[in-house]
């Protein structure tokens, strides 16, 4: 993810007046463009986010969850704008027809060769000062799923041979063996 001019602090202005086919993210007023995920990443993407909604779905749940592009407006100000790869919004009042204004209750986040140090590192950080409950890193090149719950400050690290339960939900596992990539 390159990051833009690094002495000019931008706003969701700037990212809104980006041609439609530029994608970008705001932390902290730095603007970092964003690379077309791969078909590989859009797989993964597709299938985590049918076995979110159908779980949701199939308890009647009051969640709602979004797949990138989806704004997140981390803290409210003009100055975070996020698109994780998925985003699971349980208080209702955050929604918007903008998107989502403070910080979803789960984001998962799929990583791309220039997105791993934005997954790993500034979102990690961001997402849980923001007030995120619960952050999934999953990098396909790693074999890897890294599970923050940012309530319990419980971590867990697994493969995708593993299945991982969500911790927002009693009773959600994703069995990762069964996906297809």
């Amino acid at each position: 993810m390159p990051l833009l001019q690094q002495n000019k602090e931008y706003t969701i202005e700037d990212i809104y007046a980006l041609p439609d086919s530029q994608r970008a993210e705001l932390i902290d007023g730095q603007m970092y463009m964003m690379a077309p995920p791969t078909r590989r990443h859009q797989q993964i993407l597709g299938t985590l986010y049918r076995k979110v909604a159908d779980y949701i779905d199939k308890k009647e749940g009051s969640c709602e969850v979004y797949i990138a592009p989806f704004a997140v407006f981390l803290n409210e100000d003009d100055k975070n704008y996020v698109e994780p790869d998925i985003s699971v919004i349980c208080a209702s009042e955050k929604l918007t027809d903008k998107g989502c204004a403070g910080a979803p209750d789960w984001i998962i986040e799929i990583v791309s060769p220039g997105s791993r140090r934005m997954d790993y590192f500034t979102k990690l950080f961001k997402y849980r000062t923001a007030g995120v409950r619960e952050y999934w890193i999953v990098d396909p090149e790693k074999n890897r799923i890294l599970v923050y719950n940012f309530e319990s400050e419980d971590t867990g690290d697994y493969s995708f041979s593993d299945t991982v339960k969500a911790g927002i939900y009693d009773d959600l596992t994703i069995d990762f063996s069964s996906i297809e990539i």
